[in-house]
């Protein structure tokens, strides 16, 4: 059984900085991604990272402010958010996929519960 648990989400100044955990136990697929979804909007793609090699890819919106990050000893992969906005107001979730360069959520197999991230301006 595959569990997804994020946490470290708040409320922040825009401006700041917050760092994402997700613990994944169970048996995960090979590519972990992160997704936020705000209201009345659809679920997007943040980044993504492959735990063996820890290649990594991210959306245009988040790229150069936001790193995607594992440590394969303790099962988690992090989300280290810098330079936030308003707009990155969402909740965050993680998940898991069997596909290597996967953006779309149709191709993440299991989900956290997610974590809800605010920036005041």
């Amino acid at each position: 059984q595959v569990q997804l648990v994020e946490s470290g989400g708040g409320l922040v100044q825009a401006g700041g900085s917050l760092r994402l955990s997700c613990a994944a136990s169970g048996h995960i697929f090979s590519n972990m991604g992160w997704f936020r979804q705000a209201p009345g909007k659809e679920r997007e793609f943040v980044a993504a990272i492959w735990w063996s090699s820890g290649s990594t890819y991210y959306a245009d919106s988040v790229k150069g402010r936001f790193t995607i990050s594992r440590d394969n000893a303790k099962n988690t992969v992090y989300l280290q958010m810098n330079s936030l906005k308003p707009e990155d107001t969402a909740v965050y979730s993680c998940a898991t996929s069997p596909y290597r360069t996967a953006r779309s959520s149709s191709q993440y197999a299991y989900w956290g519960q997610g974590t809800q991230v605010t920036v005041s301006s």
